[in-house]
């Protein structure tokens, strides 16, 4: 049914009818324009479930095996669509679950709302089964967690969410959902679809921003955060093209400016290129957009001076609260993205020439920083990279959770469309199998490539059964080099030769693979990879490959037997 054949006042002015409250709430999110939905279904909200069924036309609801990869979903639509991403989940374990999910979206500011179910109201308090005070649990990982125990005011609270989600610094909303108060029928009259509230630069600021740029001898900027849209990716393209301004991407921003575009300069990622962190050391003048320059940006607050940067910072955040957080900016704008490079767009272009010449350097260095370099073993990585890069469209969009072998990603592909890079900027494990499951459902037009480390994929691995039965179609690679890489790396460096809890004993991912339904490849060597991925792409459904890589290769700059050596070196010296 429409929503206003339930009673809705929506585009009329007769008097709505009584409703339950998960109808209510489902009309809602028709009216807002929710288009998916991701859940594991619980009990204690089976009224919305039965109410989703009333919208299947409307709302897919796509059924997950874990709420840790519900909630990776919903973040990837969000980071895909600027939309929230929507997640259902129930009380206790599924909220904690779902709490990881959660985290990530805040921490990379994505707009997304979950919904728990609740006790009963009547229940409350009482240690009730699986009860868990919502406000206090999520604390500092939300912008607002509220619960709803008047079914009548869930037209007015659920539009907040949806204004909070995605308006400033987008973030996470928790609605906690009473499964009484679901099931209770309440007159409420709907509201209208929401509209994000984000600022625009003032015509000071920008004019400002210029004045700071024609007196500058070496500026770079900066590209992060979220609000991007594929419009002002084009409006800020222009500006640093207008300037020839040398423009770096941020942590897992990559995709904000075309990598094969003359101004990029690389990424601001873990471990930068040595000549672009030279480069922003050297900058006089730095205009930071989207971006928090958190603790990985900065290289653990090391690039900037804290807190007053010996560069003259330009900080453009969609938060004002995060203006002066950390930095003292010499202008700082409070603006969405899409405003400000609108803005940046239609400035009169400056004298670029006293850089001109510096920023046509910092591209060749990206181009030869970007380039294959070999690894230990019979299994080439960053070769691999580059083949793929060189024989895939350019909107293919490339999915990682978190660890090293994500180094061999981000420094050998090149992100060359808005809207094809899903990584955590949080750094959060397990994420690279569900976010590219809600890419291929919500893209499936387009490639969809997932990369997990063996200790990664085993987090949400179970995901791929979503995959199948969804019919969605990406491509799962494992890097199995049998260890928490990551960890096993500053083990080295700090306990050389002390290997303490992070070996790992794996199964044999292409056979599990097959098991659920998927085609299944492995490879050692780098002559099998070409063959095993035409076979893949070929299977028409989903595929993964295990890439079993050399344990030495533990990053894309140096070896486990390197470091160990270096750190025993230090450490003899030190006696």
């Amino acid at each position: 049914m429409a929503a206003n054949e339930t009673g809705s006042t929506r585009g009329n002015r007769r008097t709505p009818q009584p409703r339950t409250g998960a109808q209510i709430l489902v009309d809602q999110l028709r009216i807002h324009g929710v288009d998916t939905a991701y859940c594991v279904p619980g009990e204690s909200y089976l009224a919305v479930l039965d109410a989703l069924y009333d919208a299947q036309k409307q709302i897919r609801l796509v059924v997950c095996r874990q709420e840790g990869g519900a909630a990776y979903m919903a973040d990837a639509y969000g980071k895909l669509t600027g939309r929230p991403g929507i997640c259902f989940v129930t009380r206790g374990p599924g909220a904690a679950n779902a709490s990881v999910g959660l985290h990530t979206a805040f921490q990379d500011s994505t707009p997304m709302i979950l919904f728990i179910g609740q006790v009963a109201r009547s229940f409350m308090e009482r240690g009730a089964f699986q009860e868990v005070d919502f406000g206090r649990m999520y604390g500092q990982m939300a912008k607002w967690v509220v619960r709803i125990d008047d079914p009548g005011r869930i037209p007015e609270l659920v539009a907040r969410a949806f204004v909070l989600a995605t308006s400033g610094r987008p973030g996470p909303v928790v609605i906690a959902l009473p499964e009484d108060m679901l099931r209770e029928p309440a007159t409420a009259a709907d509201a209208g679809p929401y509209k994000t509230v984000q600022a625009s630069p003032d015509a000071a600021g920008m004019a400002r921003l210029r004045e700071m740029l024609m007196a500058s001898h070496r500026p770079l900027m900066l590209l992060g955060g979220s609000t991007w849209t594929a419009q002002a990716v084009r409006d800020i393209t222009a500006f640093a093209e207008a300037n020839r301004l040398a423009t770096a991407s941020t942590f897992r921003r990559q995709d904000r400016i075309d990598n094969l575009h003359p101004c990029y300069a690389g990424d601001l990622g873990i471990a930068p290129n040595p000549k672009l962190a030279a480069r922003v050391l050297e900058a006089d003048l730095i205009i930071a957009a989207g971006s928090r320059l958190g603790e990985v940006v900065s290289s653990s607050y090391t690039l900037f001076d804290v807190p007053r940067p010996r560069q003259r910072l330009v900080h453009v955040h969609m938060g004002a609260e995060e203006l002066g957080r950390v930095y003292q900016a010499a202008l700082p704008i409070n603006a969405g993205m899409e405003q400000f490079a609108a803005a940046a767009k239609a400035l009169v272009p400056v004298d670029s020439s006293a850089w001109a010449a510096s920023t046509e350097a910092a591209h060749q260095d990206y181009l030869e920083y970007s380039t294959p370099v070999p690894n230990p073993g019979a299994l080439q990585l960053a070769e691999i990279l580059a083949g793929l890069r060189e024989q895939l469209p350019p909107d293919t969009i490339v999915a990682n959770g978190g660890g090293n072998y994500t180094g061999w990603v981000h420094r050998f592909w090149r992100y060359q469309e808005f809207g094809t890079q899903l990584g955590p900027t949080s750094g959060s494990m397990g994420y690279g199998v569900p976010a590219a499951v809600a890419a291929a459902l919500a893209y499936p037009e387009r490639t969809v490539l997932s990369f997990s480390g063996d200790g990664c994929f085993l987090m949400n691995g179970q995901e791929i059964a979503t995959a199948i039965h969804c019919g969605a179609a990406p491509i799962f690679f494992v890097v199995n080099n049998g260890m928490y890489g990551t960890i096993r790396m500053h083990q080295e460096r700090e306990y050389p030769g002390r290997v303490s809890g992070t070996a790992l004993t794996n199964p044999d991912f292409a056979a599990l693979a097959r098991a659920y339904g998927l085609h299944g490849e492995t490879c050692g060597r780098s002559a099998d990879f070409a063959p095993a991925f035409e076979r893949a792409r070929k299977s028409g459904r989903a595929a993964l490959i295990e890439l079993r890589l050399d344990p030495e290769a533990i990053s894309t700059r140096t070896t486990l037997s390197k470091i160990r050596e270096t750190s025993l070196a230090a450490k003899a010296r030190a006696k």
